[in-house]
């Protein structure tokens, strides 16, 4: 085992080292690759092209809703038309569809058969670490990386009631075992929290369906599962309450009696028998692990299955209601949420479980992809790098290869394999491949991603234009380029024709050119957005030659849709930094403006840095002495923008206020530039004048702290029984 995680950490090395210098030589702007990282990137591309060339199709479904004689009202679906059953696209078009409305409106419906069946629902199995990284995703809406900080937290321990204690089990695990302890406790909850009817006659165990399994710990469980949620949750955040509670239902529910469910289907035939609808339905009998617990699922379910039916039996008379034909579009395949990819490069057998969350963020961190709505969608970065890598080193992105390896790698822990031998193999191979690429010039580069990433790039328009016909001198053909910043959209009458654009398919994040938005009334000067080495800008006007005056730039801010800004917006933030208003307490001005580290506040000297959700053009009075008075509050009570708890009075020597405030260390009280901490158990509301009065004079008369040597040897020179100190050089 110690030689298989040598070996997979040389592979990581060598792939990451080896791959990212290629991709930086000839990919400017690609940033790094991954043995694990680059095939989940593959992945998300691969399904957004699948998106892309999605055409979807057209068809229809008709329902018609019935009544039982004793007022009972379900609805079904028609399945056989004229003695043909019909498939999802059995009816193509409105035409099909009100062809079948007549035929059911001409009929007289009676039940022809019904069918029941008791079925049972098992809990599912007690925590991986992929599992649980999956199900926090769609519970919770924890990201993998969230998801495993606070798994660790929990597993290094919390103090609860001052002792330090670990309350879940080791949470890098792909086993679904439970220790015997873990199974007696289990059961002694069940017994006590639900009854003798929730319990099964023996313990329930688990197999493995994974790939590659690595079965070295149990699977996570809380440590003592007596230890309930109620308990355990005034001592913890609400991030980690939650994800405990999770993993105590889970490890719990495993080990209850299993769901009975009665399922219904019902046919309903005309006298003919051949227009045919079906109801289908299903009524909770025991609901035993699911009293408890519920897994959650990556796509809306299927709620059809979960009606409820009136008593109906066959050759029973119906009487028929409104008959509702519904327009419906195929779907493409969905983007992958966090918890979808790690399912999927668990089913692959590609990378280990504990690896999962570093490794999707690192695709975030690099720019190469996005978390939109919970789903990840490629940015073009990454499509680009993926074309690279799919085209030039196809053997070490393809799925097949990754999980051989791993493969070769479980064999290396069971001691089948010598891991020198694997990395000797791969090495060989690999870096064959690598070398082979120095005779790849950029221009082949270009032309195979440009002839892969194409159809992205200039999709087809509906009036059949040209997409690749550049708008800037019309007889140039747009194509990919690379450039010192990465690859950008460029004409080939390059360079009597400058026409850049940025990497967007759909033309959303602005231009990587100069735009101009418009002309300022006030100087009638152009007004540009242009993008620098730190980001997009607007500028107004342009430098002249023989001036040192350069033209006035403001950085725009992220939450500004650059593709969609305005000359409005823009001759805006040209304007700032704007006056909000007077600070109610202070009566002293509050500015908004935007600085190196984005859009801020500003309050005599103190500052607050405006969040994402708030606009630098529009952000209220109200809105901003709220965030001033929080960032005062992070930083205890520092500055001029942090108030005072209460006054307490004048000081007897000067007639300067005693003040008391909430200090990061504490509460202390304050005169003038001196403050003294308040001793432990005094109330900051309850302090006097009196009390405040000695503790400010002993602080007032206390040394000030130096730092190093020469503060020593100032106190020994302050000192009457001290030796003179030593020069300092």
């Amino acid at each position: 085992m110690v030689d298989a995680y040598l070996a997979r950490r040389a592979l990581d090395y060598l792939v990451g080292f080896t791959l990212s210098p290629v991709l930086w030589r000839k990919l400017p702007g690609a940033k790094s690759a991954g043995r694990v990282q680059s095939v989940a990137l593959r992945l998300i591309c691969e399904r957004e092209a699948e998106i892309e060339a999605f055409k979807p199709e057209e068809y229809w479904s008709v329902a018609t809703e019935f009544t039982t004689s004793e007022g009972g009202r379900f609805t079904a679906e028609l399945t056989h038309l004229a003695g043909e059953k019909l498939g999802k696209m059995g009816l193509k078009d409105q035409a099909s569809a009100e062809r079948a409305v007549e035929a059911i409106k001409a009929g007289q419906f009676k039940v022809a058969e019904v069918e029941r069946k008791t079925v049972c629902r098992f809990p599912p199995a007690p925590f991986t670490t992929s599992t649980l990284q999956q199900e926090s995703s769609r519970k919770l809406g924890l990201g993998a990386s969230r998801t495993m900080r606070l798994a660790q937290q929990l597993y290094e321990g919390v103090s609860l009631g001052g002792d330090t204690v670990g309350l879940i089990t080791y949470m890098r695990t792909d086993s679904v075992n439970l220790s015997q302890e873990a199974l007696t406790g289990a059961r002694s909850v069940i017994q006590r929290e639900f009854g003798d009817r929730y319990l099964p006659k023996e313990p329930r165990s688990f197999k493995n369906q994974a790939k590659n399994a690595q079965e070295a710990h149990e699977a996570i469980r809380p440590t003592d599962l007596g230890r309930l949620p109620a308990d355990v949750a005034a001592y913890l955040e609400d991030d980690q309450r939650r994800l405990y509670e999770l993993i105590w239902k889970r490890a719990v529910a495993c080990q209850m009696e299993a769901a009975q469910l009665d399922q219904t289907g019902v046919d309903i035939a005309d006298a003919s028998g051949k227009t045919v609808l079906r109801a289908t339905g299903s009524i909770m009998l025991f609901g035993g692990f699911l009293k408890l617990y519920q897994e959650g699922k990556d796509d809306d379910a299927d709620e059809d299955g979960n009606r409820r039916l009136p008593q109906l039996s066959s050759g029973q008379p119906l009487t028929q209601g409104e008959i509702k034909p519904e327009q419906h579009f195929t779907q493409p395949p969905p983007r992958f949420s966090e918890a979808s990819l790690v399912k999927r490069l668990e089913e692959l057998g590609i990378g280990r479980p504990s690896t999962y969350a570093s490794s999707l963020q690192v695709l975030q961190d690099r720019d190469y992809v996005r978390l939109e709505r919970k789903r990840f969608m490629p940015e073009d970065r990454g499509r680009v790098v993926t074309a690279f890598l799919s085209n030039f080193f196809q053997r070490y992105v393809e799925y097949g290869f990754t999980a051989d390896l791993e493969g070769k790698l479980d064999e290396v822990a069971e001691g089948d394999l010598d891991w020198k031998e694997v990395l000797r193999e791969f090495w060989r191979d690999f870096s064959g491949a690598v070398g082979g690429t120095k005779d790849i010039g950029i221009k082949e580069v270009i032309e195979t991603l440009d002839q892969d990433l194409g159809q992205h790039f200039f999709p087809e328009t509906e009036g059949g234009t040209d997409p690749r016909v550049c708008p800037s001198c019309t007889t140039g053909r747009l194509g990919l380029k690379l450039g010192k910043f990465g690859a950008f959209i460029g004409c080939s009458n390059y360079p009597e024709c400058k026409y850049p654009r940025a990497l967007d398919a759909n033309g959303g994040e602005a231009d990587a050119g100069p735009r101009e938005l418009g002309i300022d009334p006030e100087t009638n000067l152009p007004v540009t957005v242009k993008k620098g080495p730190y980001g997009h800008y607007v500028q107004l006007g342009e430098p002249v030659e023989g001036e040192k005056k350069k033209p006035k730039r403001v950085s725009i801010p992220r939450n500004m849709p650059v593709g969609e800004l305005t000359l409005a917006q823009a001759l805006g933030l040209l304007t700032l930094p704007r006056e909000v208003g007077l600070h109610p307490e202070s009566k002293e001005m509050i500015f908004a403006g935007i600085g190196r580290f984005g859009p801020y506040l500003l309050h005599q000297k103190s500052y607050a840095s405006l969040p994402a959700d708030d606009d630098v053009l529009s952000v209220g009075l109200n809105r901003a002495v709220h965030l001033l008075a929080e960032a005062a509050q992070r930083k205890g009570g520092r500055g001029a923008a942090a108030a005072a708890l209460k006054e307490l009075g004048a000081h007897p020597t000067d007639g300067k206020p005693v003040t008391v405030h909430s200090g990061r260390y504490g509460p202390y009280v304050k005169h003038g530039k001196t403050n003294a901490t308040l001793p432990k158990g005094v109330d900051p509301n309850e302090v006097t004048l009196e009390q405040a009065l000695p503790l400010l004079a002993a602080r007032a008369g206390a040394p000030k702290k130096g730092k190093g040597r020469f503060a020593k040897a100032k106190a020994a020179d302050d000192s009457t029984d001290a030796k003179p100190a030593k020069a300092t050089k």
